[in-house]
């Protein structure tokens, strides 16, 4: 029988250094968010919103893309205080790409969806002119159901992924824009970029890309060749419904990764909606921790040290909370958690996202649990990880905190 596991407790070090919410002065809903920098982030939303700021979220200032109105920027993607890209999920010619390269003075359409059943779900860039855009599946020419993928070369003109490349998908089986998160590529490592430099494209970039699934069935896809051959794996986590299946996916390296999900019209419901591979998505394993809940998104720290990796079996649970700017920090499932993930799945640290709280997974301390405190509008939608560590989150109501 599985164990009630989520004891609260908190160490010292998270209590000097605990979260911080953000001003953000809007009230929409945030999914997007992109952290440049320690200094530069953007965040983007409802009714064609995006966010910037350049002083480390002391200021935020929020604008609506003329034109864009009506468009809903499930993903923003920045390269500088100056260059981002913007992503609008919604149905045929609502899906579409922005890309500015002076702070949103001008906005340049990029590609609209001409496909009136299309559906964009999540962005993600190698570097500033190497990209991927995934979207929901749409009948090919013979009938059959295959996802979008598009791709660029030089960050200004978006190339589909021939259909005869791709797999099909089942019916009923669609991808989440819930967070940008349901599409993962490994960048190149990061560095500290100042105000107005502009982050620089690798010499040469990870040729893999993973997507990630639900409805009637939840699977990772995944190519090794930057599309052009592809293997499809079943996941044990929770799906059926069409507003249940995997949220998000990470990796921290070409074997590592993490999936997340649950239903979303249940976001309180315990299920199996976390698991682990180890051997590139072909396999996931489910840790044996519940209660759990619905997680909308998870990322790995982008700063974290494999020296810091240690075995977590004797960690002993203690009980306490704090309070920080609004926030509430209280730790979970310490020893027995340690036992149900193996070290390679333990050793960086690991976020992951809930509608009303976060879990900090930073080895070889306990696990935080980090919710808004009882009167706080605060809620979470999406993370995006600094460079030099710790990670930005934003929600509804134009939600956005920070954790070092």
């Amino acid at each position: 029988m599985r164990a009630l596991l989520f004891l609260l407790v908190v160490t010292n070090a998270i209590a000097q250094s605990g979260p911080q919410v953000q001003r953000s002065h809007t009230t929409e809903g945030l999914r997007g968010a992109s952290a440049v920098s320690r200094q530069i982030a953007w965040a983007s939303g409802t009714h064609g919103t995006y966010l910037r700021t350049i002083d480390a979220g002391h200021t935020w200032t929020p604008a609506q893309l003329p034109g864009a109105e009506a468009l809903d920027f499930r993903a923003v993607v920045a390269f500088s205080a100056d260059e981002a890209f913007l992503m609008s999920a919604g149905p045929g010619d609502q899906s579409r790409i922005y890309h500015t390269s002076d702070a949103g003075q001008h906005w340049q359409l990029q590609f609209t969806n001409s496909n009136p059943k299309g559906f964009f779900d999540s962005m993600a860039f190698w570097d500033a002119t190497h990209g991927v855009v995934l979207g929901d599946p749409v009948p090919d020419e013979t009938g059959q159901l295959k996802f979008e993928l598009l791709v660029t070369t030089d960050g200004q003109n978006w190339t589909p992924i021939p259909r005869s490349q791709l797999p099909p998908a089942e019916p009923g089986e669609a991808a989440f824009a819930a967070s940008n998160s349901c599409l993962a590529i490994l960048r190149a490592a990061p560095r500290q970029l100042g105000k107005n430099e502009r982050a620089s494209a690798p010499e040469s970039n990870d040729p893999n890309i993973w997507f990630a699934t639900g409805g009637r069935v939840a699977r990772v896809f995944h190519s090794p060749d930057l599309g052009r051959t592809w293997q499809i794996s079943d996941t044990p986590v929770t799906h059926g419904p069409d507003s249940a299946g995997i949220f998000s996916i990470t990796f921290r390296d070409a074997t590592h990764g993490v999936i997340v999900g649950g239903d979303y019209k249940h976001p309180d419901q315990d299920g199996d909606n976390l698991a682990f591979t180890s051997d590139g998505g072909k396999t996931w394993t489910l840790p044996q921790i519940h209660p759990q809940s619905y997680f909308s998104a998870v990322a790995y720290d982008r700063n974290y040290s494999k020296a810091s990796s240690s075995r977590l079996e004797n960690l002993v649970p203690v009980r306490n909370e704090i309070r920080s700017g609004g926030i509430c920090c209280a730790s979970t499932a310490p020893a027995t958690f340690a036992k149900n993930l193996n070290e390679n799945q333990a050793a960086p640290r690991l976020f992951i996202v809930a509608p009303k709280f976060i879990f900090d997974f930073r080895p070889p301390h306990d696990p935080t649990r980090i919710s808004p405190g009882k009167k706080s509008p605060t809620r979470f939608n999406a993370v995006s990880p600094y460079p030099d560590g710790g990670a930005l989150f934003v929600g509804p109501n134009g939600s956005i905190a920070t954790i070092p």
